[in-house]
């Protein structure tokens, strides 16, 4: 079953991240890396990416508009799309993503236009 991990950041959490030292920031760098480097050697990611932030947003409607979006106060910074053998396994996932302990991460089935993506 495919599984896609949201990973939200908010101004709170940007801060925090610019007030870190370069070691700091290495530190949690790493973390991803190891996380990345163990769902490789599972076979459950099937990509993950750092977004930009939301100032580099363009939304597409009846009108395009450019990013900052001023009601907006949490924004997606990032994504894995993993192929888990359950939720479960995929909420186990979720909880490693350094910004669960302090911010909001999202695990939601992927679905296919006929149902859930097997």
């Amino acid at each position: 079953m495919k599984y896609v991990v949201l990973i939200y950041g908010n101004p709170g959490s940007r801060a925090a991240w610019e007030g870190m030292s370069d070691a700091q920031r290495a530190a949690g760098l790493a973390h991803y890396q190891q996380l990345n480097d163990d769902l490789d050697a599972s076979g459950e990611r099937i990509v993950s990416e750092r977004l930009a932030f939301p100032e580099l947003a363009t939304r597409i409607g009846p009108m395009a508009t450019d990013g900052p979006f001023a009601e907006a106060k949490e924004f997606l910074a990032g994504f894995y799309l993993l192929d888990c053998e359950s939720e479960e396994r995929a909420l186990e996932i979720a909880r490693r993503v350094p910004e669960a302990s302090f911010g909001v991460v999202e695990v939601r089935p992927v679905m296919g236009l006929h149902g859930p993506e097997l």
